[in-house]
């Protein structure tokens, strides 16, 4: 199969842009054991995944599902170009074809969506020149200097207690950090995804997330975990700092799984919590 412009094209475009049941339906290709065709094994070795790594993904039930995930999650070459054309190197062209379609059907939505958000708001000149060019997003922001913090904490409402704790043991302790906790630290009055966005990705060095069964339930939490990671992929940027404050009954988010956890639940590692904790918001960026 010749590399037409199309292809070229979706070299651009990330794995994000495909949805879930096109996600399925190359399970439904790839997760059967097969004697003769490549399955998902040759895909996660073509992804660059340790022998370890494929093994823990066999235990899964749809494991063509969770290798797309952490290959998204960790890998900025993660596109829907760079997809097909692992499928075209295990020799799997019959997915391509089936499902070609759909993919491209996906990236036409997945453009449409970017494309609209990047439209400016039709607005009379006087509300235009009323906005501030830079508006105020914290307590103490001040236009010619935006408020900067070492970490955005990613918390649901009934982990806020922990996050109180928090507060204590890393402001107001000679560690001396600075810490954006969205209910204390940001203005009324805003859309709410913006503001994450703006905080994540320009004024945080690092996010700590609190992580929870309540965690898993949250929306808000789902958005700026996956914000943050589309930013920063893969472990080696430690951005990401998951934080694990009680017992679970609930799996830990599988986005998560390949970045080390900081662990509150286990009682001979309380003492070097907070140092570990602290030292590794206090790296450089």
């Amino acid at each position: 199969m010749n590399m037409s412009d199309s292809d070229l094209h979706l070299d651009s475009v990330p794995l994000v842009a495909l949805n879930m049941s096109v996600r399925k339906k190359l399970g439904l290709y790839l997760n059967p054991k097969n004697a003769v065709a490549s399955d998902w094994m040759a895909v996660a070795e073509r992804m660059d995944f340790s022998y370890l790594e494929i093994k823990n993904f066999e235990g899964s039930r749809n494991p063509t599902l969770m290798v797309l995930e952490d290959w998204q999650a960790r890998n900025t070459d993660a596109t829907v170009g760079r997809l097909l054309s692992i499928l075209m190197e295990v020799d799997r062209k019959d997915i391509v074809v089936d499902l070609r379609p759909l993919i491209d059907e996906d990236v036409r939505k997945y453009l449409d969506s970017l494309k609209k958000k990047a439209e400016p708001p039709l607005q009379v000149p006087e509300v235009d020149s009323c906005v501030p060019r830079n508006p105020a997003l914290t307590l103490d922001d001040d236009p010619e200097a935006p408020e900067m913090f070492d970490a955005f904490i990613c918390y649901c409402q009934s982990d806020f207690k922990f996050v109180h704790e928090m507060i204590r043991e890393l402001e107001q302790t000679e560690y001396k950090l600075k810490l954006c906790v969205f209910d204390r630290d940001v203005l009324p009055g805003s859309c709410v995804w913006t503001i994450t966005s703006e905080l994540i990705e320009k004024r945080c060095k690092r996010m700590v997330v609190v992580i929870s069964d309540e965690y898993l339930d949250s929306d808000a939490c789902d958005f700026q975990t996956k914000f943050a990671l589309s930013l920063c992929p893969g472990a080696r940027s430690k951005r990401l700092i998951p934080v694990v404050y009680k017992p679970m009954t609930k799996p830990f988010p599988s986005i998560l799984r390949f970045l080390t956890v900081c662990d509150y639940t286990r009682p001979c590692t309380q003492a070097w919590f907070w140092v570990r904790l602290a030292k590794a918001l206090s790296l450089p960026k």
